[in-house]
């Protein structure tokens, strides 16, 4: 019996079958390469501290202009159009496998017993306390402005820890629901602008900063003669699988990542199954585009619970060698977060600056208020919390709570290229810890405009106004309150 096949196989010469992943990629490296060479040559640049993936991120962004001025648009050029939309999705995995790679790390207690631990209670009240403060001031702003601007909706101001503290990927999805479910004209526009002012923030005052640490010869610049060599250990150790058999154990650590993200997206869709057949509109609305707004924080999840499986297995001595190998795992996220710094840079759609009077002048207090306000509560709280690692852990928090945690990376990475400290880590702990105390924060964005257009400086407004305030109060004391046991001991000595 003859049997036909009735799909006809997409030749290799269709463009959008099989390189509309792999031009964006290439053109991401190729501007990497370059912004580096800029780095290196340049005496401006290279004085100035930029990190080489910003330095990317800002030239990609103006090359992507320059073409779409001196050609039109893109119509006529699917590589262009498919380069401008896929840059997201780039922006979105690889936040996500950066964490994994860092969060697969293992420590070594007998070779750390000096070196620097994390707090990670501490840094989700950290994170957590960011929001808050950024809410607070982002809604006492735009209720004053809502009242001068009738364009300016009152609850706007909580897209301020979304843009700078989340991203644009959450500012994207709040601004979103503005504007279709409580009528705020350009919400979505209005949440992308603030993120794009986050990125700003996050290089001018990580830059500024690094400046200080450099000319008070508090640091040494980690990239000024290259990159620090690996050591043998790094490599290569006795329990672990050798680097080259049967497999390769740079792909051991590739597959390792690759599985616990499919782990995560069956998570994800198996939650989202569940949200769609509950029929409950604020869940299907509101919470569903968080989840998948979340991707990263549900990775560390699964992470954690992998790790704990492997620690299983060899403790029952099913699994003799070690499979996860540290040096490689950080070169995996290196790339991850380069990735990830240039593709959501390049992403930036600048006309979604132009929204009318009210809307502008909004942008522009909320952006200089929340980098000045940012940076400030972020040093005080560095200095007082991160005792031996203040510069790396402000640069990191500051890179994150202004821009993305790859902005934190990429700030860290001038100070702690090989992630010594456990800034790097803090970062991760802190995303997972903070969901515990910031999901009152989650709730407030799907209640804050209950209100409505007809009155709009209503209980819900003022009510999640106050919530905030209370919150922000009663987490900062816990933040910043010693523990009691260091101060028995102190008494003791």
């Amino acid at each position: 019996m003859m049997i036909s096949l009735t799909t006809t196989p997409t030749p290799v010469w269709d463009y959008n079958a099989y390189w509309d992943f792999i031009v964006p990629i290439g053109i991401v490296f190729l501007i990497l390469l370059l912004s580096n060479a800029l780095r290196r040559k340049v005496k401006f640049i290279r004085n100035s501290l930029m990190p080489t993936a910003i330095i990317g991120g800002f030239v990609g962004l103006g090359l992507k202009y320059l073409l779409e001025w001196l050609f039109g648009g893109y119509a006529g050029f699917p590589e262009l159009t498919a380069v401008n939309e896929l840059l997201s999705v780039l922006t979105y995995h690889t936040i996500a496998i950066g964490f994994i790679a860092l969060g697969l790390k293992t420590i070594d207690k007998a070779k750390e017993e000096n070196v620097l631990t994390g707090k990670p209670l501490k840094n989700g009240l950290f994170i957590v306390c960011n929001y808050l403060m950024q809410g607070i001031l982002g809604l006492v702003i735009t209720i004053g402005l809502a009242l001068i601007f009738t364009e300016v909706a009152p609850f706007s101001g909580v897209l301020l820890p979304m843009g700078y503290g989340q991203g644009p990927g959450q500012a994207f999805n709040i601004g979103r629901i503005f504007e279709t479910a409580a009528g705020f004209v350009g919400g979505t526009d209005f949440g992308l602008a603030i993120s794009t002012l986050g990125f700003v923030s996050a290089c001018v005052g990580g830059v500024i900063y690094l400046a200080i640490l450099v000319k008070k010869r508090k640091i040494k610049r980690a990239y000024i003669d290259g990159v620090s060599e690996p050591q043998e250990g790094d490599v290569y150790s006795p329990e672990e699988i050798p680097l080259v058999e049967s497999i390769d154990k740079l792909t051991v650590q590739i597959a390792l990542v690759g599985v616990i993200y499919l782990a995560t997206w069956l998570i994800l869709f198996g939650l989202t199954a569940l949200i769609n057949n509950s029929d409950v509109a604020f869940l299907i609305n509101s919470v569903k585009p968080l989840l998948w707004g979340f991707n990263f924080i549900f990775a560390i999840f699964v992470t954690m619970a992998f790790k704990q499986i492997l620690k299983g297995l060899k403790k029952a001595k099913l699994m003799k060698r070690t499979y996860t190998n540290n040096y490689m795992l950080n070169r995996i996220a290196g790339v991850a977060f380069d990735i990830m710094i240039i593709a959501s840079i390049m992403a930036i759609d600048l006309q979604k600056l132009s929204s009318g009077w009210g809307l502008v002048i909004a942008l522009a207090i909320l952006g200089i208020v929340g980098a000045v306000a940012t940076y400030f509560y972020d040093l005080y709280v560095a200095r007082r919390v991160y005792k031996g690692y203040e510069n790396e852990a402000f640069l990191a928090f500051y890179g994150m709570m202004t821009g993305t945690a790859s902005t934190g990376i990429a700030l860290l990475r001038e100070v702690d290229p090989n992630f010594k400290t456990p800034a790097a880590n803090d970062l991760v702990t802190g995303s997972t810890t903070a969901i515990l105390f910031g999901f009152p924060i989650l709730l407030i964005t799907g209640i804050i405009f209950n209100d409505g257009p007809d009155h709009p400086f209503g209980f819900w407004l003022f009510g999640c106004l106050a919530i905030m305030t209370v919150l922000f109060l009663v987490f900062h004391y816990f933040l910043i309150k010693k523990p009691r046991e260091k101060k028995i001991k102190a008494a003791k000595k």
